[in-house]
């Protein structure tokens, strides 16, 4: 932290959805990037912020855009602030995600070039080589030469050993092609080896053989200047994975990406899940959040501005719209604790014609009237989709289908007249859109973790129930009854 304040480095964190936050704290997290709204965090001299691309649900011509429009406004926001600026794209630790889309286009859009009307190709393997992302040259300040891949997640139990990438269970370690995650009807894969990983979602365009490692004993025997001298060699956006199962792994290779930038004058793209942002950043651990910290964020005023500690007698809301199995089996363990309102929703209804609503008919406005009467009453209430998973014929219609569950699932979050106790959403695209369509967060702050790997976040100003926390539930963290153990502990 003492280095990148040093080097006046504002680091940004482009986080696909909300659950990235899960391993820091303090820092603020932005759902919207305006350019008003970029310089404005530029402004208050912020060290790290997150912007909240939610690109994961979208299809891979939106993502582009997206990333393409951000990066850009960072690069003039940096400049005119003069600060350094270092971008991290923060994915899914199971692979899951626009790879190698998204750090294709960034890398196009963080060059050092004013030319901002060049033309994007997106395709399935991200950026055409002629685009000059590919360049046989040496370093030059207007190219990126790196591109680090790190999934490794601490909390999560997502580990890279020997360039294989894990995810636990249990005492078991699962290789990652192995998991249901890799059976995503969108951004599935069939490598666990993270050189053919890079090779298969490239389409061959980096070569196993092309791909650089970082191995334990780079990190553990040689320390930051071994990972310098490693990554001192890559030019041309070469891949390089880093296998890490510690976050002392990650700080130490941390330290060797900064003297590579600083010193050698290298430029890198990250590709990470959380534990690398907090490493990179500099964030020190802070203790797990107890129920009364969460709780009482939430007495400070209500959504009428006016103080309320009678809001602590209300129920408090789950919303669950994740279909990994690790979710299917966390929402059975929490509908088996007696004295909650279950409220199932058949997710074939919300998708119809796509439009995700959740107030339309009869039906519907039963759904939000339970919510609001079990709420008042003081019972905790459990809004899910059935388990039947709905998909499309396409990657591009399973994405638009699941955007339908969550903008319904959300509708009845936005008809909420009375404030929970407490809002835990669960899963990656529901909790992005509880935050923006049905709490209306335009900027919130990290206040920490409700467990481990379940980020909180206190809404701001602009939304719903300013003030009051928020719980991001990531779909595929935490045993059988993480979910349940958390609910009963905010419900006492």
């Amino acid at each position: 932290r003492d280095d990148n304040d040093r080097q006046q480095t504002i680091i940004v964190v482009l986080d696909d959805d909300p659950t990235g936050t899960q391993t820091v704290h303090d820092l603020p997290v932005l759902t919207e990037w305006s350019e008003q709204t970029l310089r404005a965090e530029f402004a208050r001299n912020t060290p790290a912020f997150y912007v909240m691309t939610n690109s994961r649900s979208l299809t891979p011509e939106r993502a582009a855009e997206v990333n393409d429009t951000i990066a850009r406004r960072l690069k003039f926001a940096a400049k005119r602030y003069g600060r350094r600026l270092s971008v991290i794209s923060r994915s899914d630790s199971t692979l899951r995600g626009h790879y190698p889309l998204e750090i294709d286009v960034l890398a196009r859009a963080l060059q050092d070039d004013d030319d901002d009307d060049d033309e994007i190709a997106v395709g399935g393997s991200g950026l055409e080589p002629s685009s000059g992302l590919e360049s046989s040259s040496s370093s030059s300040s207007s190219m990126i030469d790196g591109q680090i891949i790190i999934p490794f997640f601490l909390e999560g139990g997502r580990f890279t050993i020997n360039n294989v990438h894990y995810v636990a269970d249990g005492t078991e370690l699962i290789p990652a092609a192995d998991t249901p995650f890799a059976e995503d009807a969108s951004f599935g894969f069939t490598k666990s080896n993270l050189l053919e990983y890079v090779e298969e979602k490239t389409g061959g365009r980096y070569a196993r053989d092309r791909v650089e490692s970082i191995t334990i004993d780079d990190v553990r025997v040689g320390g930051p200047d071994a990972v310098r001298s490693k990554l001192s060699q890559l030019f041309g956006m070469r891949p390089c994975i880093v296998n890490a199962v510690t976050l002392r792994d990650a700080q130490v290779f941390a330290l060797g990406l900064m003297d590579a930038e600083e010193k050698d004058g290298k430029r890198m793209l990250v590709r990470s899940a959380a534990s690398f942002v907090q490493a990179r950043i500099g964030c020190p651990k802070k203790p797990i959040l107890s129920a009364s910290v969460i709780i009482n964020n939430n007495s400070n005023n209500n959504d009428n501005g006016n103080t309320s500690d009678d809001d602590n007698t209300n129920g408090g809301l789950v919303v669950v719209g994740s279909y990994v199995p690790k979710t299917t089996k966390q929402l059975e363990s929490l509908l088996a604790v007696e004295g909650m309102e279950r409220i199932e929703i058949d997710a074939a209804d919300l998708v119809g014609d796509g439009a995700g609503t959740c107030d339309g008919d009869a039906s519907s406005r039963d759904i939000s009237n339970r919510v609001r009467t079990a709420i008042a009453s003081g019972k905790t209430t459990v809004l899910y989709t059935g388990r039947k998973l709905v998909t499309g014929s396409s990657p591009a219609e399973s994405l638009s289908i699941g955007n339908a569950v969550s903008r319904g699932l959300a509708s009845v979050v936005s008809n909420l007249e009375v404030r929970p106790r407490f809002i835990i959403a669960k899963g990656g695209i529901t909790s992005s859109d509880v935050a923006t369509r049905g709490l209306g967060i335009r900027r919130a702050m990290v206040l920490g973790q409700a467990c481990p790997g379940v980020p909180v976040w206190t809404i701001g100003e602009e939304g719903k129930f300013p003030g009051m926390s928020y719980v991001v539930f990531p779909g595929n963290v935490g045993g059988d009854d993480a979910l349940r153990d958390l609910v009963i502990r905010l419900s006492e």
